[in-house]
């Protein structure tokens, strides 16, 4: 007989957010429940990537939603609102945790933000098994800001994600990198850490309501989900900016939503790029299939802080991938090792524009490039490693 799970997930991003850790946390919780277990989020109303609160009353089967930050207002400076995330949700989840920690057999933090699993350690029942998901190191991404203020916020996210980590009785993170960088930083046991890349998501259910958006007669290509620091939002305009200019019959897509986004699309005078809200998840299969190349990109130094969770859909569609890391990242190992396209490990504009003229007119085989996706990318080995 199944030993199903009374478990307990705590994120501030959940369903209907549409993109990021949001989307990841809904489908993993879904996954969980359909696995056959109990599952309960607390989280909070939607607001990335506006960062704006709002307010949703919307369900999912089987899922147990908790919702906080009704009345939260977030700044426009980053530092600021990433402080105010993490103290108003820590508020929140010490509020919560007595209640919704009862007959609960194990408790998954995702991480980041990680304050509030540290404010609620000393009242967790010891019974409890405590499983971290770490989607990102933050102190990967704080490393490379000058100034004494960075410098403190530094410290401060080393000494809580070490405590938090060192909680836990299991560590899963999305990639390698990211394991080997946490378990230096914060001298942790392998015993007690696991490795499992995202998963594939999308359902082979294409539609057809995008057709407006792409000419036929022109080839696409596209950046599609969030704009943040770790995407190198001003660079990656440039590199469409210059590659509009060095390519023929091609048009440049930016689909996404925030503050960023909105700076872009203001300062664009350039006719060939192309600014879109985010797609409806339904639409994200038909989004891949109309895209001739999709942009994976990873700002210098960050490649050990996170791994795209959009990477194994974009693998398992039929559109070309074409990946900016750093030089002998796990991403560029994983796909020079399984023989895929295209990998440059450089921001040099020129470098990008000769390498996606070669990749847009390259011939790929979708076939091996979906295999190695449900090789590497499946629910079910995620789901394994953190229960067992």
């Amino acid at each position: 007989m199944k030993n199903n799970k009374n478990i307990l997930i705590i994120s501030p991003f959940f369903y209907p957010e549409p993109i990021s850790t949001g989307k990841f946390n809904t489908d993993f919780a879904i996954a969980l429940k359909n696995d056959g277990h109990d599952v309960t989020m607390l989280c909070y109303h939607p607001f990335y990537p506006d960062w704006k609160i709002k307010e949703s009353q919307e369900e999912l089967n089987g899922i147990k939603i908790i919702r906080g930050g009704k009345y939260l207002a977030f700044s426009k400076k980053t530092i600021v609102r990433r402080i105010i995330l993490e103290i108003s949700f820590a508020f929140f989840v010490l509020r919560k945790i007595k209640k919704h920690q009862k007959n609960k057999d194990i408790v998954i933090p995702v991480f980041p933000p990680s304050f509030a699993f540290y404010c609620i350690l000393p009242f967790l029942n010891k019974s409890i098994k405590k499983v971290g998901m770490v989607h990102d190191l933050q102190e990967v991404y704080s490393s490379d800001k000058k100034g004494f203020t960075n410098k403190f916020i530094r410290l401060f996210i080393h000494i809580i994600e070490r405590k938090c980590y060192r909680s836990c009785t299991k560590l899963v993170f999305l990639s390698k990198e990211m394991k080997e960088q946490a378990k230096e930083l914060y001298a942790l046991q392998e015993n007690k850490l696991e490795v499992q890349y995202p998963f594939i998501t999308i359902k082979d259910k294409r539609t057809n309501d995008l057709e407006h958006l792409f000419d036929k007669e022109k080839k696409h290509v596209v950046y599609s989900g969030a704009l943040g620091e770790k995407q190198n939002p001003v660079r990656l305009f440039d590199f469409f900016d210059q590659a509009s200019v060095s390519t023929k019959n091609t048009i440049f897509h930016f689909f996404s939503r925030g503050d960023t986004f909105n700076k872009l699309k203001k300062m664009n005078t350039n006719s060939r790029i192309h600014f879109h809200g985010l797609v409806e998840k339904e639409h994200l299969e038909e989004l891949y299939h109309k895209s001739d190349v999709q942009i994976i990109p990873q700002k210098e130094g960050t490649s050990k802080g996170s791994l795209p969770s959009k990477l194994p859909n974009l693998l398992a569609s039929d559109c070309k991938v074409f990946l900016i890391t750093d030089d002998n990242s796990e991403l560029k190992r994983l796909f020079k090792n399984n023989n895929l396209d295209f990998v440059v490990t450089s921001w040099n504009i020129k470098e990008l524009v000769n390498s996606l003229i070669i990749l847009i007119d390259k011939p790929i085989d979708f076939c091996h490039q979906k295999a190695v996706a449900k090789n590497f990318f499946t629910i079910d080995k995620m789901i394994l490693k953190l229960l067992r």
